[in-house]
């Protein structure tokens, strides 16, 4: 019987993320040739800044096809690259001169495939991760969350535009979409993820007070769903009380599910009180399976230490995990994560957690745990 075969898609995309993915892939590789249970190979796709500078946009004609040929995509960063910047207000972002806008570079590319492909679950595991110190004093046994973000619709569905430019009354509108069937599937999703865990807990987050259409619809469905889940005990929390809740009663939470915004804000607020976002991993999923997931580390583009030799590809191992547990080679994946944790715990480390290792020695320490295996 003929042993299992991936194709991969690969975009690296900018900064960071074609150092951060190419650690990834030879650490899989060497992992799959290890086990010899499966094989897997990745098909490189220059999408990304330079693309665009190049051709005029982000992704080639035909993008969604092509992805659909792959059983999955492992996702770098996007951005453009940019300098201190003073001089270009309407343009910068994180005090920096850029010659392509962030909103540009992000619809442009990641988010002209999650929305089309209906990638509408991205799932953020979050906990206290060895190499790592929680800096909360009131997580004393570190932090275990799952985070699930509404990922096609929300205050990200694009709809809005602009008026009057230039003038004194130039107008935005940025309008968040809801529809019952986009929330009804995520929250689902939520409590199935929930039902999986040891705790069976979730909380809903809204802001349900002052957003009175959208994110009351979020609460009522969130009671709708909960009848066909008995066992998982859930909870609703406005946004603001949640991020107090995540810093003073973080043994309190599980899993957590919101909208496109609010999850997008907290799980990075999650990664970073669990002890570094340079370990967080994500997944845009699309739980009925019709399209290709797309798996990404959280950090984003990282320019400052491009091209320094000392990102953190934790984030991006950790990504590549979840996507070998989503093609079916879960314990490929769980052997990952404990070769992966097992050099953190060593003290093989980059810098921004505290070590003196570049990306290579922790690339070159994980192939080390593997090799292992046919000892």
């Amino acid at each position: 019987m003929p042993i299992p075969a991936y194709r991969i898609a690969s975009i690296p995309g900018d900064g960071i993320g074609p150092e951060v993915v190419s650690a990834t892939i030879q650490v899989v590789e060497k992992l799959a040739k290890a086990l010899g249970t499966f094989q897997i190979e990745f098909i490189h796709i220059p999408w990304g800044t330079a693309y665009y500078k190049q051709h005029g946009q982000y992704i080639s004609e035909g993008a969604l096809d092509t992805l659909r040929q792959f059983d999955a995509g492992l996702f770098g960063a996007v951005g453009a690259p940019g300098k201190p910047n003073s001089t270009q207000p309407y343009i910068s972002f994180s005090h920096r001169q850029i010659d392509v806008a962030d909103h540009i570079s992000l619809w442009g590319l990641l988010l002209a495939i999650r929305g089309p492909l209906q990638l509408y679950a991205n799932v953020r595991p979050v906990r206290t991760f060895p190499g790592t110190k929680c800096p909360l004093l009131t997580a004393t046994d570190g932090i275990d969350w799952m985070l699930v973000r509404e990922n096609s619709e929300g205050e990200y569905a694009g709809q809005g535009g602009r008026s009057h430019v230039g003038q004194q009354w130039e107008t935005a509108t940025e309008v968040a979409i809801f529809t019952r069937v986009g929330i009804e599937r995520i929250m689902r999703f939520a409590f199935e993820t929930a039902q999986s865990r040891p705790r069976k807990h979730l909380t809903v987050v809204t802001k349900s007070n002052s957003m009175r259409n959208g994110m009351v619809l979020w609460d009522e469905i969130a009671a709708f769903v909960a009848k066909d889940f008995p066992d998982v005990t859930w909870d609703k929390m406005l946004v603001d009380a949640m991020t107090v809740r995540m810093v003073a009663k973080p043994q309190s939470i599980d899993t957590i599910v919101g909208t496109n915004l609010h999850m997008d804000i907290l799980s990075d607020l999650a990664a970073a009180l669990a002890g570094s976002i340079g370990v967080a991993p994500s997944a845009n999923l699309d739980p009925t399976r019709k399209n290709p997931s797309l798996f990404e580390p959280v950090h984003g583009s990282a320019f400052d230490i491009t091209g320094k030799g000392i990102a953190n590809p934790v984030a991006t191992f950790w990504s590549a995990a979840e996507m070998l547990t989503w093609i079916g080679e879960k314990d490929a994946a769980d052997k990952l994560m404990q070769y992966v944790e097992r050099v953190c715990a060593a003290g093989i480390l980059t810098p921004d957690l505290g070590g003196t290792s570049s990306t290579q020695d922790v690339v070159d320490a994980v192939c080390v745990e593997i090799g292992k295996l046919n000892e």
